[in-house]
């Protein structure tokens, strides 16, 4: 990575953090640490289920619960057991919170303010032009890969987007019982993985391999929501389920794919995966390719 690059980005951060005051802890003068701000703006005037907020915020467990305590003790937040599941702890504003909440909107756009005032007309329309930029390039370094239970719900909801969009697509729409089937237990380790790509704590994408004794790694159902696309998932995506397959020490990944998903085929070659004859009598295929995965 280059060296001036990395201090250039470091300087954007001092910039951004000096700029929106986040050295004090008394965030937009409220008398509290810009996190336990944050937090208490996250957890909305419809509450939040922990788990989900410390997933979509990347915190770990300990210091989410540090922070709801503390809003406890100021009477904004409340955490209760969820009614349906004693499992999930869910936190709620009280009525104290819902009005800091308030407060807290009202003077973040009164800071907004401030940035943008001093600006020309067409500084303000160049800067959030770049603001917009770097949102939207931002997003890809928030994307996490995880190995998940193709029956955890998040997994089901990807094969539900992934089946719908196939059935849009395809010529004469798409069903998954006619397809050749993939078992849950060829996608769990040790027989395989499902990995889920996630944007702030929600799934934005999700692919699986089989990994069989002896035979070529194999690819199956890779997805990226359309909203993620543009944003390299499905590169690095690939990569994880590639990665996944060679350290159970695969030689060789196969997979097929049907020639309306030209995005697919175009990053599968660009990829290195090469064209090869049928290997299997999926119905809804046109291409197959092999990729050796010696190669990084």
């Amino acid at each position: 990575m280059d060296p001036a690059a990395i201090q250039q980005i470091r300087r954007f951060n001092r910039t951004v953090a000096e700029g929106i005051g986040t050295f004090t802890d008394h965030f937009l003068g409220r008398g509290r640490p810009y996190g336990e701000s944050r937090v208490l703006w996250e957890i909305g005037t419809d509450g939040a289920d922990i788990r989900e907020l410390r997933d979509r915020l990347g915190l770990d467990s300990g210091y989410v619960s540090r922070m709801l305590r503390s809003l406890e003790r100021q009477k904004l937040v409340r955490v209760r057991v969820h009614a349906a599941d004693r499992r999930v702890r869910r936190a709620e504003l009280t009525a104290l919170g819902r009005r800091e909440r308030a407060v807290l909107d009202s003077r973040s756009d009164a800071l907004a303010a401030r940035i943008l005032e001093p600006l020309t007309d067409k500084q303000r329309a160049s800067l959030l032009a770049a603001v917009s930029d770097v949102e939207r390039l931002l997003q890809p370094s928030m994307v996490r890969f995880a190995i998940e239970r193709p029956t955890s719900a998040d997994a089901q909801w990807c094969w539900r987007q992934y089946f719908a969009e196939l059935d849009e697509r395809f010529e004469n729409g798409f069903d998954a019982d006619v397809a050749l089937p993939v078992d849950v237990r060829e996608v769990t380790p040790p027989g395989g993985a499902l990995i889920v790509a996630r944007l702030h704590g929600r799934p934005i994408g999700c692919g699986s391999v089989k990994t069989p004794r002896g035979a070529p790694a194999y690819l199956k159902r890779m997805w990226v929501a359309r909203e993620a696309r543009g944003l390299g998932v499905g590169r690095r995506l690939l990569a994880e389920l590639e990665g996944y397959a060679r350290s159970t020490g695969a030689k060789t990944i196969h997979l097929e794919t049907n020639r309306a998903l030209r995005e697919a085929i175009a990053l599968y070659r660009a990829s290195g995966y090469v064209e090869v004859p049928a290997f299997n009598a999926e119905p809804y295929a046109h291409h197959w390719f092999e990729k050796p995965l010696t190669q990084a």
